[in-house]
């Protein structure tokens, strides 16, 4: 049973202990957070407990230790539990500066062990989806069209899609800003039609080897009711459009299915009775949300017992750094 200590008290944090609270018998979980009120109030609205020194914490006996600080602290946080000897998860990104990201590479060189949680791969539409990439069901993947997620989440997706590992790229783009009604929020839906500045960057990325992506993206579409949130991944025999294959069948025959958000046997212990429903219910439409991103973190989670024993990473160190220079070098391609 993988045992963890989250490092931090925010939004992000509280996932890792949902996690550990759905799936009790697969996880134990303990808050290291700075005050007494804020580990009162982790208590309460998580049920994980909360201790306030790194003594208390290691006294847990963790496995690892979860990094979920904000962006600007986590590769500071995740380098002083490596150097107390720990494997680290740490949020996304998991550096937002160059020389950060130099630092973490250069202590996963030494030996370090350091996982990203960059869960939206592990979603399962969206895995289904770069399944049926991998095993050619479109052909070879030439161009992609990422409307889905924000800047280093949108790199991960990228790469998968196009199948280019670390492959070189060029950036071209621009910023445009609008107005858009908000309609909803982490904390329910809005209604007096205030109107907010949609913030969208929109970037043509050209890898060495010729493939091409979109990316088009605005925050304002996590949580909105008027805007949606799409991927298409283009080959020579077909296509990948959000929850729908379309592609050839062997004497050149055109069909099309739907993608079915279905688990894989490894991660069958994670299910849920709210992912039964979403697969008995699902219609085809491109659907994501926290109890998806929950279940794809749980993922990432259970594999770390895997590469503690020996076995691969969840999310290599290596495709950690190249989301963030991404997102580093998209802020430069837009400004």
């Amino acid at each position: 049973m993988p045992s963890y200590v989250i490092v931090g008290s925010g939004y992000r944090a509280e996932y890792f202990a949902r996690v550990a609270r759905t799936w009790p018998e697969l996880f134990r979980a303990l808050f290291l957070c700075r005050s007494e009120a804020k580990a009162a109030k982790l208590k309460r609205d998580t049920g994980v407990d909360a201790v306030l020194t790194a003594q208390a914490a290691e006294a847990f006996g963790p496995d690892f230790v979860v990094v979920a600080v904000d962006r600007g602290h986590v590769a500071d946080v995740a380098e002083e539990w490596i150097a107390r000897g720990y494997p680290v998860v740490t949020e996304t990104p998991v550096g937002d500066t160059e020389e950060k990201l130099k630092r973490l590479e250069a202590l996963g060189e030494a030996g370090a062990k350091i996982v990203c949680c960059e869960q939206y791969h592990r979603q399962p539409i969206l895995a289904a989806g770069l399944e049926a990439v991998r095993q050619g069901l479109i052909g070879v993947p030439q161009t992609a069209y990422i409307s889905l997620v924000h800047d280093y989440h949108a790199a991960s997706l990228i790469r998968r899609a196009l199948l280019v590992g670390s492959e070189g790229y060029t950036l071209r783009g621009a910023r445009r800003v609008g107005p858009a009604v908000e309609t909803d929020s982490r904390y329910g839906a809005i209604l007096d039609g205030r109107v907010a500045k949609e913030v969208r960057d929109q970037v043509l990325v050209t890898f060495e080897g010729g493939r091409t992506a979109i990316y088009d993206f605005a925050p304002l579409q996590y949580r909105s009711y008027i805007r949606a949130r799409h991927i298409t991944v283009r080959g020579e025999r077909g296509e990948w459009s959000d929850g729908t294959l379309y592609g050839l069948d062997e004497h050149n025959r055109p069909w099309r299915r739907a993608l079915m958000p279905e688990l894989p046997e490894k991660y069958r212990c994670l299910d849920t009775q709210y992912l039964r429903d979403l697969r008995k219910t699902w219609r085809g439409e491109l659907f994501l949300d926290t109890l998806q991103d929950e279940y794809a973190i749980a993922t990432i989670l259970l594999d770390m017992g895997e590469y503690l024993g020996g076995g691969p990473s969840p999310y290599p160190l290596w495709e950690a750094v190249e989301d963030a220079r991404f997102w580093l070098r998209l802020m430069g391609a837009v400004e």
